[in-house]
């Protein structure tokens, strides 16, 4: 990396505000870290691992589970889908029993339809992501007790 390109991404760093700047590339590596007397003009986005953060307006907690049952998390970011189809039936029903290899919906990620599994038996209680509406990782999809 040349002298140029490290001056330019100083300058970026001061211009929005971002007090540390790490590049890994080719067997290279370059970290920056700088005071920042006020708080970051741009939200920073975690590229490499997910690390627990305090958000800075935090939502409020979820409902807290009853201690005899579970959630089933989304293993990934996409589009939570309760059926294969707009026309097609929910794969499962609140009050059905599912086995570990019981589909309960699909996340859409990049245009490619993911079935998820329970991996637990028992029975849904509760669905507790909305059709057609993002979903996070480890965000819960629904509740069940286990059998």
């Amino acid at each position: 990396m040349e002298l140029k390109d490290i001056e330019a991404i100083i300058e970026l760093m001061a211009k929005n505000g971002l007090a540390e700047f790490d590049l890994e590339r080719e067997g290279s590596r370059i970290r920056i870290r700088r005071e920042v007397d006020r708080p970051p003009a741009v939200p920073m986005v975690a590229v490499a691992a997910p690390q627990a953060t305090a958000p800075s307006h935090a939502p409020p907690p979820p409902p807290e589970a009853p201690t005899d049952s579970r959630d089933i998390l989304s293993p990934m970011v996409g589009t939570f889908y309760r059926a294969p189809s707009p026309d097609a039936p929910n794969y499962i029903e609140i009050g059905q029993q599912v086995t570990e290899d019981t589909v309960v919906c699909i996340i859409e990620a990049m245009k490619v339809m993911n079935e998820i599994k329970a991996e637990t038996r028992g029975f849904i209680t509760e669905a507790l992501a909305e059709n057609g509406r993002p979903v996070d990782f480890g965000k819960p999809l629904f509740r069940i007790r286990p059998n």
